[in-house]
């Protein structure tokens, strides 16, 4: 049998965030193109040696990018919005990063989650402009590697299937335009990438775990066949991930050289689908066994014994064994984890170290014995202790929830009763303008933070400019004249880290960075114990801005969802239990703020939608769990005492009841990117609550002026009654720079006092 380890993608953005910094070099024009170039290149080529220095047996590029890997395939194939063509005397390089980023005149294209995951990409825009190769990217990274390296590497992108699925801007009429000159792209680049040497080309097709109609089907039948006619020398590897393969009987026989399986999260499905229907023996089978999306270690020998019940269903010759997805969903190693205490450490596995898994499975699958004598027991032993530990095994919070009733998930009153009583208490003007929570954070501020971290600066010091900092925001949210003010979160470095670092179940890393957006990165913290609430951890910053204002400051926190799905989280309980911990965890936090007498509550669930399965068929389970542990977190407050939350991308029109179950007294959402497809939804689904629609974009650094917000305003009052309007930016501005930040608000202010001056003249709709 044909046995080979490979990897779907490795971390791109290097074992200290290279990566990142070099981009941001790049946009703050400290280097010039060339230099940018020829650094990323040298990151490239550092990714590629260090996989073989790990003893993987097939190496992939393509799964680099400058931005994200979407955007290259739209800006390769010519989908570039006409109202970039302002721009066609700047670089190709900076209208790709206009794309991503928005430029002074230009607003970005649209930014959402990649499936179920907290990677963001940029949505491709079709206009119906004719279409082209502009660039072959993914050869140019093919021959680097070939010629710099002397490796045969495998060339990746995103499959035809999913990059139609994931395109916006057709309708059914133009779908097959964009289709038909879609198709032929794919196939040149493929032919060149063959021409080349190319021994085999995998297309992502993480759509095809997906809900598939029949019309769907039988278009990823027609794209496949007319793909492998048009390039019949191209080994073509369809990978999947995230889930198990839809339509298992027909895609499964795709005429293509390999199918790749995920076997970590579709394990059940593809496992009964291979003994329903078998596997093709003419093709490659690619088992994705070890899991690219969490950071524990593998019980290797459970690993060996599920392939080896593949391969018996399967009966296939040639095998691939590989990761469940790409590795770039984890940190690149746990060599750079220093403090975390050993039991932990020796239980975990980033990306090197899931490769060295691999490497060992692999082996054994050829030859029957391990390369290292002793791998399968400590495996096992290092797993074992982490289970055996007295953070697993916290009776208080054993207690806590056993003792939870139906009634903790209830609000006292229903929402139009709560309203009354709240616009009473709060005395806000109609459509009060706030911010989503926090501020930009200066050069200054995470210098004195890290001085604060290595010990070079008191704790007494260190809260003093905090303190500096929440009065100074203060009185410029007064002078721009927000309604309901914020402390502006100068005291944390992440919205689920900072929480992780006061709550007892969690472990921060040192290094452990994964991109979300760009050159976003976000080290998110561990959940590997029970999770309980100890002190509060947000009253004193809160308070202390309150102090200083006649206004209402919000307090604000992080959901338990948001938390739970924005963490590496234990294995070995279902997730509904630790989402549960977390929820009692905030409700303690919730009620020591009310007690302190914070009238204004924010709860921020960005990521509620990421964890949703793929398929709508499979949403119900955790709904039913993630909606209850928002509830059970925020139930307890008086009728008083307002509960907001935020969210992120969340596809309005077949979400809208989960956010209704939630009965959050205002929820602000993240639209500005994707503003008027949210008025539709609205116009088609009412919504009864208080809602804010962000107004404006905050990925990006331009400053929408006065003007633009009023009209995504005067189109949000078209669904929006007054009674449950607000308005505020679109998201946290904690990436912004001050000036920016300060502009855009006095604009989007302006533009409040104006809707007003509208609504009480008539004048507006």
């Amino acid at each position: 049998m044909d046995v080979i380890s490979t990897v779907v993608g490795y971390p791109y953005i290097g074992e200290n965030r290279q990566w990142k910094r070099v981009v941001e070099s790049f946009w703050k024009r400290e280097i010039s193109e060339e230099q940018f170039q020829e650094q990323l290149k040298e990151l490239r080529l550092q990714n590629i040696q260090r996989q073989r220095a790990l003893g993987i047996d097939y190496i992939t590029v393509g799964d680099f990018t400058l931005y994200d890997r979407m955007l290259d395939l739209a800006v390769m194939f010519g989908l570039v919005p006409s109202r970039y063509q302002t721009m066609e005397n700047e670089t190709a390089l900076t209208r790709y990063y206009a794309m991503a980023r928005g430029a002074k005149n230009v607003v970005a294209c649209e930014m959402t989650k990649w499936f179920n995951t907290n990677y963001h990409y940029i949505v491709p825009e079709y206009e119906g402009a004719r279409l082209e190769l502009s660039q072959n990217k993914i050869l140019e990274y093919f021959l680097e590697a070939k010629n710099e390296l002397d490796i045969m590497t495998k060339p990746t992108f995103i499959g035809p299937y999913t990059f139609i699925d994931l395109t916006k801007g057709y309708d059914h009429q133009s779908r097959a335009s964009f289709i038909l000159q879609l198709l032929p792209l794919y196939a040149e680049v493929i032919q060149q990438l063959v021409d080349a040497g190319a021994e085999w080309i995998q297309l992502e097709e993480p759509s095809l775990t997906k809900s598939l109609s029949e019309d769907e089907v039988k278009l990823v039948e027609e794209l496949y066949k007319q793909l492998v006619e048009s390039v019949p020398t191209a080994n073509i590897m369809v990978q999947t991930y995230f889930e198990a393969l839809t339509s298992y009987e027909r895609l499964s026989k795709l005429p293509v050289a390999g199918i790749g399986l995920d076997f970590v999260h579709g394990k059940r499905e593809n496992i009964n689908a291979i003994r329903q229907h078998g596997f093709p023996n003419d093709k490659v089978l690619g088992i994705g066994c070890i899991n690219g999306r969490d950071i524990w270690a593998a019980n290797i020998a459970e690993v060996v014994a599920d392939i080896q019940s593949v391969l018996q269903l399967s009966n296939v010759q040639s095998v691939w064994i590989g990761s469940s997805c790409s590795l770039q969903h984890v940190p690149v190693t746990t060599v750079n984890e220093q403090k975390l205490e050993p039991v932990l450490l020796n239980a975990l596995a980033f990306a090197d170290e899931k490769i060295s898994e691999l490497v060992h499975i692999t082996h054994f699958i050829k030859k029957q014995q391990w390369m290292k004598e002793k791998v399968v027991s400590e495996s096992m032993v290092a797993i074992g202790n982490l289970a055996a530990h007295p953070v697993r095994q916290n009776r208080n919070v054993q207690s806590l929830l056993k003792s939870v009733t139906d009634q903790d998930y209830m609000r006292a009153l229903p929402y139009e009763q709560r309203r009354d009583i709240q616009k009473q208490a709060l005395e806000l003007p109609d459509f009060p303008t706030t911010t989503i929570g926090s501020f930009p954070q200066t050069v200054e501020l995470k210098k004195t933070r890290a001085a604060w971290r290595k010990k070079q600066l008191t704790d007494e010091l260190y809260a003093h400019f905090i303190e500096k900092e929440m009065a100074r925001w203060v009185r410029i949210q007064e002078e721009i004249g927000l309604d309901i003010l914020v402390h502006g979160e100068f005291e944390r470095t992440d919205m689920v880290e900072f929480f992780g670092e006061k709550l007892t179940g969690f472990a921060i890393t040192e290094n452990a960075w994964v991109v979300s957006y760009g050159s976003r990165c976000v080290k998110p913290p561990i959940i590997y114990g029970d999770v309980e609430w100890t002190n509060p951890m947000t009253v004193k910053e809160v308070v202390f801005a309150q102090k200083l204002t006649d206004k209402h400051v919000k307090g604000m926190l992080t959901g338990p969802v948001t938390i739970l799905n924005w963490s590496f989280v234990r294995n070995d309980v279902p997730k509904e239990v630790v989402a549960k911990q977390l929820a009692l965890a905030l409700r303690q936090e919730i009620q020591a703020l009310e007690e302190a007498g914070i009238a204004i509550i924010q709860v921020d669930e960005p990521a509620l939608r990421e964890g949703l399965p793929l398929r709508q068929e499979n949403w119900s389970n955790y709904l039913t769990w993630a909606v209850n542990a928002f509830k059970l977190a925020t139930s307890s407050v008086k009728n008083e005492t307002q509960i907001h939350t935020h969210m992120c991308y969340c596809e309005f029109n077949d979400f809208i009841d989960p956010i209704r179950a939630l009965d959050a007294d205002v929820i602000s959402l993240e639209t500005s990117r994707s503003h008027g497809e949210l008025i539709s939804s609205l116009k088609e689904y009412p919504y009864e609550l208080g809602i804010g629609l962000g107004v404006y974009d905050i990925h990006s650094p331009r400053v929408p002026d006065v003007s633009e917000m009023m009209k995504i305003l005067e189109e949000s009052l078209q669904v929006i009654s007054k009674e449950q309007f607000w308005i505020n930016p679109d998201c946290g501005l904690k990436t912004r720079q001050e000036s920016e930040t300060i502009a855009a608000l006095k604009n989007m202010v302006k533009a409040a006092t104006l809707l007003r001056e509208q609504v009480v003249s008539g004048k507006s709709n």
